[in-house]
C-alpha cells in the first residue's frame, strides 16, 4: 500500500519523524495539523537525514503537504549556502538544484533559481523569504 492510500497514525518522535512518517503524513496533513507539531517543525526536519523525502514531496503536484516541503527546501538551501556548506554537504544541495531544474515544475524550478541566486548573491537572503515561507508563498523569482 503506498503512502498516498494509507491512513497516517502519527509519528513515533515528531521531532525526529522516519522518512517513511513523513511522506505518510504529507499525504494526510490533516491528521496532525501543523499547529498540533513542535514549534519551528519545519526547521527540525529541513535537514539531511529527510531531504530526499521532501525534495520527493516537492516534486509532487498531488501532494496535500507539497508547499511544506518546498519552504523545507528554500530551509536547508539558506542553511547551506549561509554556512558556506559547513550545514548540508554542496554535493548534495547542487544535485537537488540540477534534479529541479530538469524534473521540476515551475514552482521547484523557481526553488532551484532562487538558490542559485542567492549563493551568487547572499545578500538577498531576508529570513521572512527563506526561512518563513514567503517566496513560497508568493512564488517569485530573485533578480
Amino acid at each position: 500500500m503506498s503512502a498516498q492510500g494509507s491512513t497516517f497514525r502519527g509519528f513515533a518522535n515528531p521531532v525526529d519523524p522516519s522518512p517513511a512518517e513523513l511522506r505518510a503524513w504529507a499525504y494526510h496533513p490533516d491528521s496532525v495539523p501543523l499547529s498540533y507539531l513542535p514549534r519551528d517543525w519545519d526547521l527540525l526536519v529541513a535537514g539531511d537525514h529527510l531531504m530526499p523525502t521532501l525534495f520527493e514531496l516537492a516534486l509532487d503536484p498531488a501532494c496535500p503537504a507539497r508547499r511544506f516541503a518546498l519552504h523545507c527546501l528554500y530551509i536547508y538551501a539558506a542553511d547551506g549556502i549561509r554556512t558556506n556548506f559547513r550545514a548540508h554537504p554542496r554535493r548534495r544541495f547542487r544535485k537537488l538544484v540540477e534534479q529541479a531544474e530538469r524534473d521540476g515544475d515551475e514552482l521547484v524550478r523557481n526553488w532551484a533559481h532562487n538558490s542559485r541566486v542567492l549563493l551568487a548573491r547572499q545578500e538577498l537572503f531576508t529570513y521572512h523569504d527563506w526561512c518563513e515561507g514567503g517566496l513560497v508563498r508568493e512564488n517569485r523569482r530573485l533578480g
